[in-house]
């Protein structure tokens, strides 16, 4: 161990040699781990050092004394500023390979397996324009205007933006544009330091397939006068606006959106077109940002689950029944469990108003209903927030052994802890991890692992 003491404030010259699962690069320095925010493998910088510990250290990128070959300039005007985005300055096979060892590493490291099967990542449809959803906090400018946009990285400043290269482009005119109007009307904009003000966030969401398009805005109260009529301005102004509402959220919170909505002009919901079915989302409704990538991952659960129609199909975490739907015109019957009852609600509505029969949904913590279901499922689905599974569900599926199970997760180092234990004693093999990038330009990676039981423990 070296005695060289690193100082705060010191400049030193690292070498980046990998990425962090947080996107930063990685570099050593006398035999320690350096993290370097907005550089590449490759790069040969100059950086300061800033909250130092013994075997690491952050640091700030202060000159770029070699670029890396898979360094490129940014497609945005504001991508070194803004939060938005990590890897614009990063070309975009290098972010697929990158994202690739991210998933190999944490399952050789954290679940312990060695040389997991993981395919290569499955490409966006498009690197840029590819966000069917945006929110963005509003703020005021020094000289008093009214902003939207995204937190500078790592500080509450605002960058404002009037468009976004990685959301789709149909909506930067009502970004631009709305600030506008809402200076007009005078409406307060909330200050969350004095827990001030109404306005807090800007919500746009688009149906990739349908294109049509719902504005809301979240509210501190109900209170804002004008709403209605400056709505239906908004509708008439842009023809494939179909909805406006409101969402109250009144509390102290980094959360954005409150639990209630109120339509207050046009439709409550938007049209989605997804995997042959037509989806109704709501402003508030989770669907994941990248309809295509969603989709195309879909279609490999699909072929590799290769249903034959008489299966018993379990969803957890089923939300609106996105994944729900299609796989139940596959199997037999099709249970899907939610612990949101909204989102429970909509998922009832878009079975019925695709015509599917054969599905039932359930409201409640998943860890709490699927001990209890009184069914042997032959498939269960896990699509779990990015904590992963409550262990007593990996336990219950221990219980039931299912013959296949798929686990898709947006952080994969949950993913790994909870596939160390659902195949320990060799219970369950992986036998297909399939990456997918549903956030281009950034360090987020999903993944779908496929389990089947092993046949030493069929009946047992």
């Amino acid at each position: 161990m070296t005695n060289i003491v690193w100082r705060q404030g010191e400049l030193i010259e690292v070498a980046i040699s990998d990425l962090s699962d947080t996107g930063d690069g990685v570099g050593r320095f006398e035999n320690r781990v350096v993290f370097v925010p907005d550089t590449v493998p490759g790069d040969r910088v100059i950086v300061r050092l800033v909250n130092v510990k013994p075997q690491y250290a952050n640091s700030t990128l202060q000159q770029i004394l070699q670029p890396s070959p898979h360094r490129i300039r940014p497609g945005c005007i504001v991508a070194d500023k803004c939060g938005g985005c990590q890897w614009q300055h990063i070309d975009y096979q290098y972010q697929l390979i990158a994202k690739r060892n991210q998933v190999i590493q944490a399952l050789e490291r954290i679940g312990g397996f060695v040389q997991p099967p993981v395919d290569l990542v499955l490409v966006a449809a498009s690197p840029l324009g590819y966000r069917n959803k945006a929110t963005y906090p509003f703020g005021i400018s020094a000289t008093g205007q009214v902003q939207a946009g995204y937190y500078q990285k790592s500080s509450h400043q605002l960058i404002n933006l009037n468009q976004c290269p990685v959301q789709d482009a149909r909506l930067n005119p009502i970004l631009a544009e709305v600030k506008q109007d809402i200076q007009r009307q005078g409406w307060s904009i909330y200050d969350e330091r004095r827990h001030q003000g109404q306005i807090r966030h800007l919500g746009l969401r688009i149906g990739r397939g349908t294109g049509e398009i719902l504005l809301t805005l979240v509210v501190k109260d109900w209170n804002l006068p004008g709403i209605e009529a400056v709505a239906i301005e908004w509708l008439k102004r842009y023809p494939h606006l179909v909805g406006v509402s409101l969402n109250r959220n009144g509390d102290r919170t980094n959360a954005i959106f409150g639990s209630e909505t109120r339509c207050v002009a046009g439709v409550p919901g938007l049209r989605e077109k997804f995997a042959h079915l037509e989806f109704l989302v709501r402003p508030d409704t989770f669907f994941q940002v990248s309809t295509e990538t969603t989709e195309a991952l879909l279609q490999v659960i699909q072929s590799q689950l290769n249903l034959q129609g008489h299966e018993v199909l379990v969803d957890a975490y089923c939300g609106i029944g996105t994944l729900t739907l299609p796989l139940a015109k596959q199997v037999r019957h099709a249970t899907g469990l939610e612990v949101q009852p909204a989102a429970v609600e909509q998922a009832i509505l878009n079975a019925q108003h695709n015509g599917i029969e054969n599905v039932t949904f359930q409201v409640g913590a998943v860890e709490k209903i699927l001990p209890n279901l009184g069914i042997i499922p032959d498939v269960v689905l896990l699509d779990p927030p990015r904590k992963g599974c409550d262990r007593a569900v990996i336990e219950t599926l221990r219980k039931l052994k299912p013959s296949q199970i798929v686990y898709v997760s947006c952080k994969v180092a949950t993913l790994a802890r909870d596939l160390k234990i659902l195949c320990g004693e060799g219970l369950y093999a992986i036998t297909r991890v399939q990456p997918a990038d549903f956030f281009p330009q950034t360090s987020h990676v999903e993944a779908a692992a496929f389990l089947a039981l092993s046949p030493n423990h069929k009946g047992a």
